[in-house]
Protein backbone atom coordinates (compact mmCIF):
# COMPACT_ATOMS: atom_id res chain seq x y z
CA UNK A 1 0.00 0.00 0.00
CA UNK A 2 1.52 3.28 -1.41
CA UNK A 3 1.21 6.86 0.07
CA UNK A 4 -0.35 7.93 -3.51
CA UNK A 5 -2.84 4.80 -3.82
CA UNK A 6 -6.35 5.04 -3.74
CA UNK A 7 -8.22 3.31 -1.71
CA UNK A 8 -11.84 2.12 -1.35
CA UNK A 9 -14.59 3.15 0.95
CA UNK A 10 -17.16 0.88 1.45
CA UNK A 11 -20.65 2.39 2.36
CA UNK A 12 -23.07 -0.51 3.83
CA UNK A 13 -27.18 0.81 4.36
CA UNK A 14 -30.28 -0.03 3.43
CA UNK A 15 -33.72 2.12 3.04
CA UNK A 16 -35.32 -0.48 5.08
CA UNK A 17 -33.48 0.21 8.07
CA UNK A 18 -35.93 3.39 8.80
CA UNK A 19 -39.02 1.21 9.67
CA UNK A 20 -37.66 0.92 12.80
CA UNK A 21 -39.05 4.11 14.14
CA UNK A 22 -40.92 5.93 17.07
CA UNK A 23 -42.23 9.28 17.46
CA UNK A 24 -40.27 11.58 18.78
CA UNK A 25 -37.09 9.30 19.61
CA UNK A 26 -33.74 10.57 19.69
CA UNK A 27 -32.59 7.04 17.94
CA UNK A 28 -34.55 7.95 14.51
CA UNK A 29 -34.53 7.13 10.52
CA UNK A 30 -33.02 10.75 9.64
CA UNK A 31 -29.01 9.65 11.90
CA UNK A 32 -28.41 7.18 8.65
CA UNK A 33 -29.17 9.72 6.15
CA UNK A 34 -26.35 12.04 7.91
CA UNK A 35 -23.89 9.39 8.42
CA UNK A 36 -24.60 8.27 4.36
CA UNK A 37 -23.84 11.92 3.86
CA UNK A 38 -20.58 12.36 6.14
CA UNK A 39 -19.11 8.85 4.86
CA UNK A 40 -19.67 10.63 1.31
CA UNK A 41 -17.94 13.54 2.32
CA UNK A 42 -15.24 11.84 4.00
CA UNK A 43 -14.15 9.39 1.07
CA UNK A 44 -14.15 12.53 -0.98
CA UNK A 45 -11.69 14.32 1.36
CA UNK A 46 -9.22 11.68 1.37
CA UNK A 47 -9.45 10.84 -2.57
CA UNK A 48 -10.86 7.40 -1.58
CA UNK A 49 -13.12 5.42 -4.13
CA UNK A 50 -16.69 5.37 -2.77
CA UNK A 51 -18.45 2.16 -3.49
CA UNK A 52 -21.89 1.86 -1.48
CA UNK A 53 -23.61 -1.62 -1.31
CA UNK A 54 -26.47 -3.33 1.06
CA UNK A 55 -26.20 -7.07 2.29
CA UNK A 56 -29.02 -9.28 3.55
CA UNK A 57 -30.40 -10.06 6.88
CA UNK A 58 -28.30 -11.61 9.49
CA UNK A 59 -29.76 -15.70 9.84
CA UNK A 60 -30.91 -16.61 12.67
CA UNK A 61 -28.75 -18.96 13.90
CA UNK A 62 -25.46 -16.92 13.76
CA UNK A 63 -27.83 -13.90 16.00
CA UNK A 64 -28.36 -17.10 18.18
CA UNK A 65 -24.53 -18.00 18.63
CA UNK A 66 -24.36 -14.69 20.41
CA UNK A 67 -27.72 -13.98 22.26
CA UNK A 68 -30.24 -16.48 23.91
CA UNK A 69 -31.60 -18.32 21.29
CA UNK A 70 -35.26 -17.91 22.87
CA UNK A 71 -34.60 -14.02 23.20
CA UNK A 72 -33.74 -14.41 19.20
CA UNK A 73 -36.87 -16.20 18.62
CA UNK A 74 -39.00 -13.87 20.20
CA UNK A 75 -37.57 -10.51 18.21
CA UNK A 76 -38.19 -12.68 15.21
CA UNK A 77 -41.67 -12.73 15.87
CA UNK A 78 -42.27 -9.58 18.14
CA UNK A 79 -43.93 -8.43 15.23
CA UNK A 80 -47.42 -9.63 16.78
CA UNK A 81 -47.12 -7.65 19.68
CA UNK A 82 -44.29 -5.01 19.90
CA UNK A 83 -43.89 -2.67 22.85
CA UNK A 84 -40.86 -1.69 24.91
CA UNK A 85 -37.76 -3.69 25.76
CA UNK A 86 -37.31 -0.91 28.91
CA UNK A 87 -37.56 2.84 29.22
CA UNK A 88 -35.83 3.76 25.83
CA UNK A 89 -35.72 0.73 23.78
CA UNK A 90 -38.73 0.27 21.42
CA UNK A 91 -39.83 -2.98 19.20
CA UNK A 92 -42.51 -1.71 16.63
CA UNK A 93 -43.93 -4.44 13.11
CA UNK A 94 -40.30 -3.42 10.93
CA UNK A 95 -38.22 -3.28 13.69
CA UNK A 96 -36.81 -7.20 14.19
CA UNK A 97 -36.15 -6.92 9.90
CA UNK A 98 -34.17 -3.63 10.77
CA UNK A 99 -32.10 -5.33 13.13
CA UNK A 100 -31.42 -8.25 11.72
CA UNK A 101 -30.38 -6.00 9.01
CA UNK A 102 -28.34 -4.03 10.62
CA UNK A 103 -26.50 -6.65 12.30
CA UNK A 104 -26.21 -8.17 8.39
CA UNK A 105 -24.69 -5.20 7.29
CA UNK A 106 -22.32 -4.65 10.17
CA UNK A 107 -21.10 -8.65 9.22
CA UNK A 108 -21.00 -7.68 5.79
CA UNK A 109 -18.68 -5.06 6.36
CA UNK A 110 -16.45 -6.83 9.22
CA UNK A 111 -16.35 -9.73 5.69
CA UNK A 112 -15.20 -7.14 3.51
CA UNK A 113 -12.32 -5.16 5.69
CA UNK A 114 -10.67 -8.82 7.23
CA UNK A 115 -10.60 -9.76 3.60
CA UNK A 116 -8.52 -6.57 2.42
CA UNK A 117 -11.92 -5.91 -0.11
CA UNK A 118 -11.88 -2.48 1.43
CA UNK A 119 -9.78 0.09 3.37
CA UNK A 120 -12.95 0.76 5.24
CA UNK A 121 -16.04 -0.45 5.37
CA UNK A 122 -19.23 1.56 7.02
CA UNK A 123 -21.90 0.13 8.40
CA UNK A 124 -24.31 3.05 8.58
CA UNK A 125 -26.63 1.34 10.58
CA UNK A 126 -29.46 1.34 13.04
CA UNK A 127 -30.83 0.30 15.64
CA UNK A 128 -27.29 0.19 17.48
CA UNK A 129 -25.89 -2.60 19.41
CA UNK A 130 -23.52 -2.58 21.80
CA UNK A 131 -25.62 -2.50 24.62
CA UNK A 132 -27.53 -5.68 23.74
CA UNK A 133 -25.82 -8.62 26.00
CA UNK A 134 -26.54 -11.94 25.70
CA UNK A 135 -30.08 -12.05 27.00
CA UNK A 136 -31.61 -9.38 25.00
CA UNK A 137 -31.78 -5.68 24.03
CA UNK A 138 -31.86 -2.33 26.25
CA UNK A 139 -30.38 1.27 25.63
CA UNK A 140 -31.54 1.63 22.32
CA UNK A 141 -30.07 -1.76 21.41
CA UNK A 142 -31.79 -4.86 19.98
CA UNK A 143 -28.76 -7.03 19.11
CA UNK A 144 -25.06 -6.47 19.03
CA UNK A 145 -23.66 -5.68 15.63
CA UNK A 146 -20.19 -5.86 16.29
CA UNK A 147 -20.69 -8.91 18.66
CA UNK A 148 -22.09 -11.26 16.13
CA UNK A 149 -20.12 -9.83 13.29
CA UNK A 150 -17.22 -10.82 15.21
CA UNK A 151 -18.46 -14.27 15.47
CA UNK A 152 -19.02 -14.57 11.71
CA UNK A 153 -15.41 -13.41 10.83
CA UNK A 154 -14.54 -16.30 13.66
CA UNK A 155 -16.86 -18.59 12.10
CA UNK A 156 -15.65 -18.39 8.44
CA UNK A 157 -12.36 -18.28 9.19
CA UNK A 158 -10.90 -14.81 8.27
CA UNK A 159 -10.02 -14.10 12.01
CA UNK A 160 -8.82 -15.31 14.56
CA UNK A 161 -7.71 -12.63 17.53
CA UNK A 162 -10.32 -9.53 17.09
CA UNK A 163 -10.13 -5.98 18.33
CA UNK A 164 -13.06 -4.24 19.22
CA UNK A 165 -12.46 -0.58 20.07
CA UNK A 166 -15.54 1.18 21.15
CA UNK A 167 -15.97 5.20 21.22
CA UNK A 168 -19.47 5.64 22.05
CA UNK A 169 -19.66 8.05 24.97
CA UNK A 170 -21.69 5.26 26.75
CA UNK A 171 -19.82 2.15 27.84
CA UNK A 172 -20.63 -1.15 26.09
CA UNK A 173 -22.13 -3.40 28.84
CA UNK A 174 -22.90 -6.01 26.56
CA UNK A 175 -20.27 -6.15 24.42
CA UNK A 176 -18.06 -5.76 27.25
CA UNK A 177 -20.00 -9.05 29.10
CA UNK A 178 -20.09 -10.83 25.39
CA UNK A 179 -16.60 -11.14 25.24
CA UNK A 180 -15.63 -11.05 29.03
CA UNK A 181 -14.33 -15.01 28.62
CA UNK A 182 -12.83 -14.91 24.98
CA UNK A 183 -9.23 -14.24 25.51
CA UNK A 184 -8.97 -14.03 21.49
CA UNK A 185 -11.41 -10.87 21.55
CA UNK A 186 -10.27 -7.48 22.92
CA UNK A 187 -12.61 -4.67 23.79
CA UNK A 188 -11.55 -1.19 24.49
CA UNK A 189 -14.13 1.59 25.17
CA UNK A 190 -13.51 5.33 26.28
CA UNK A 191 -17.14 6.88 27.46
CA UNK A 192 -18.27 9.04 29.61
CA UNK A 193 -18.06 7.78 33.61
CA UNK A 194 -20.15 8.08 35.36
CA UNK A 195 -23.05 7.74 33.20
CA UNK A 196 -25.65 5.66 31.39
CA UNK A 197 -25.29 2.46 32.05
CA UNK A 198 -23.01 2.65 34.69
CA UNK A 199 -20.29 0.41 33.75
CA UNK A 200 -16.80 0.72 32.40
CA UNK A 201 -14.83 2.65 35.69
CA UNK A 202 -11.24 2.40 35.77
CA UNK A 203 -11.21 -0.47 37.89
CA UNK A 204 -13.02 -2.21 35.12
CA UNK A 205 -9.83 -3.78 33.43
CA UNK A 206 -8.63 -7.33 32.23
CA UNK A 207 -5.86 -9.03 30.09
CA UNK A 208 -8.28 -8.29 26.96
CA UNK A 209 -10.27 -5.57 28.50
CA UNK A 210 -9.75 -1.63 28.40
CA UNK A 211 -11.97 0.83 29.59
CA UNK A 212 -11.22 4.67 29.80
CA UNK A 213 -13.42 6.69 31.37
CA UNK A 214 -13.48 10.12 30.50
CA UNK A 215 -15.29 12.87 33.24
CA UNK A 216 -17.97 15.16 32.05
CA UNK A 217 -16.49 17.78 29.94
CA UNK A 218 -13.33 16.22 28.77
CA UNK A 219 -12.72 16.92 25.28
CA UNK A 220 -10.36 16.65 22.41
CA UNK A 221 -7.54 16.42 24.47
CA UNK A 222 -8.59 13.97 26.63
CA UNK A 223 -9.90 11.69 24.38
CA UNK A 224 -7.16 11.50 21.76
CA UNK A 225 -4.68 10.68 24.99
CA UNK A 226 -7.10 7.66 25.81
CA UNK A 227 -6.65 6.59 22.95
CA UNK A 228 -3.09 7.27 21.63
CA UNK A 229 -1.25 6.82 25.18
CA UNK A 230 -3.59 4.41 26.67
CA UNK A 231 -5.66 1.83 24.50
CA UNK A 232 -4.28 1.54 21.08
CA UNK A 233 -0.55 0.55 22.18
CA UNK A 234 -2.65 -1.98 24.42
CA UNK A 235 -3.90 -3.47 21.07
CA UNK A 236 -0.73 -3.25 19.15
CA UNK A 237 0.59 -5.43 21.68
CA UNK A 238 -2.61 -7.66 21.82
CA UNK A 239 -1.33 -8.28 17.85
CA UNK A 240 -5.59 -8.29 15.92
CA UNK A 241 -5.70 -9.67 12.65
CA UNK A 242 -8.88 -7.96 12.36
CA UNK A 243 -10.16 -4.71 14.17
CA UNK A 244 -14.05 -3.51 14.16
CA UNK A 245 -15.25 0.02 15.70
CA UNK A 246 -18.01 0.21 17.57
CA UNK A 247 -18.55 3.84 16.34
CA UNK A 248 -20.87 6.55 18.29
CA UNK A 249 -20.36 9.94 18.03
CA UNK A 250 -22.10 10.95 20.98
CA UNK A 251 -19.49 11.83 23.00
CA UNK A 252 -19.23 14.91 20.53
CA UNK A 253 -20.13 18.37 22.34
CA UNK A 254 -23.15 18.86 20.62
CA UNK A 255 -24.57 16.25 21.04
CA UNK A 256 -27.92 16.60 23.71
CA UNK A 257 -27.65 13.17 25.77
CA UNK A 258 -24.59 13.03 26.94
CA UNK A 259 -21.65 15.60 28.18
CA UNK A 260 -18.50 15.37 27.01
CA UNK A 261 -16.95 17.96 24.51
CA UNK A 262 -14.95 15.98 21.73
CA UNK A 263 -15.14 17.72 18.60
CA UNK A 264 -15.22 15.72 14.41
CA UNK A 265 -11.27 16.87 14.83
CA UNK A 266 -10.84 14.59 17.49
CA UNK A 267 -12.74 11.68 16.18
CA UNK A 268 -10.44 12.35 13.09
CA UNK A 269 -7.25 12.28 15.01
CA UNK A 270 -8.44 8.77 16.41
CA UNK A 271 -9.07 7.44 13.47
CA UNK A 272 -5.73 8.21 11.83
CA UNK A 273 -4.38 6.66 14.63
CA UNK A 274 -6.15 3.64 14.54
CA UNK A 275 -5.44 3.15 10.45
CA UNK A 276 -1.72 3.65 11.26
CA UNK A 277 -2.25 1.17 13.51
CA UNK A 278 -4.14 -1.10 10.99
CA UNK A 279 -1.35 -0.85 8.27
CA UNK A 280 1.60 -1.30 10.97
CA UNK A 281 -0.37 -4.99 12.09
CA UNK A 282 -1.12 -5.54 8.61
CA UNK A 283 -4.84 -5.90 9.03
CA UNK A 284 -6.58 -5.74 5.42
CA UNK A 285 -8.97 -2.99 6.59
CA UNK A 286 -11.05 -1.37 9.25
CA UNK A 287 -14.79 -2.54 9.56
CA UNK A 288 -17.09 0.11 11.31
CA UNK A 289 -20.74 0.41 12.95
CA UNK A 290 -22.78 2.86 13.81
CA UNK A 291 -23.22 3.33 17.51
CA UNK A 292 -24.53 6.43 19.11
CA UNK A 293 -24.61 10.13 17.87
CA UNK A 294 -27.96 12.45 17.78
CA UNK A 295 -26.98 15.56 16.66
CA UNK A 296 -27.32 15.00 12.96
CA UNK A 297 -24.74 17.64 12.44
CA UNK A 298 -22.00 16.60 14.19
CA UNK A 299 -23.14 13.05 13.11
CA UNK A 300 -21.97 14.03 9.23
CA UNK A 301 -19.32 15.84 10.59
CA UNK A 302 -17.58 13.20 12.57
CA UNK A 303 -18.21 10.07 10.30
CA UNK A 304 -16.36 12.32 7.44
CA UNK A 305 -13.67 12.93 9.69
CA UNK A 306 -13.87 9.16 10.77
CA UNK A 307 -13.28 7.87 7.43
CA UNK A 308 -10.87 10.69 6.08
CA UNK A 309 -9.01 9.61 9.61
CA UNK A 310 -8.75 6.19 8.67
CA UNK A 311 -7.58 6.11 4.64
CA UNK A 312 -4.93 9.10 6.26
CA UNK A 313 -4.02 6.38 8.76
CA UNK A 314 -3.97 3.63 6.57
CA UNK A 315 -2.24 5.51 3.77
CA UNK A 316 0.94 6.69 5.84
CA UNK A 317 3.98 5.81 5.04
CA UNK A 318 6.17 3.19 6.90
CA UNK A 319 8.39 5.80 8.33
CA UNK A 320 5.61 7.14 10.09
CA UNK A 321 5.19 10.38 7.10
CA UNK A 322 1.38 10.97 6.21
CA UNK A 323 -0.18 10.53 2.77
CA UNK A 324 -2.18 13.07 1.90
Amino acid sequence: MTTDERLTVLLLTDPALAGHTWPGHPERPERIAAVVAGVVDGATTAGAELVERTADPAPVDLLASVHDPRYVAWLATSVETGGWLDADTYVVADSPNAAMLATGLTVAAAMAASRGEAAVAFAAVRPPGHHAGREGGKGFCLLNNVAVAVAALRAAGAAERVAVLDWDVHHGDGSEALFANDQDVFYASSHQYPWYPGTGSSFDQGETLLNAPLSAGSGDEEFIAAWGETILPRIAAFGPDAILVSAGYDAHRDDPLAGLEVTEHGFGEVARAVGELARATGVGGVGIALEGGYDLDALRASAAATVAGLVGGLRSAPNGERGN
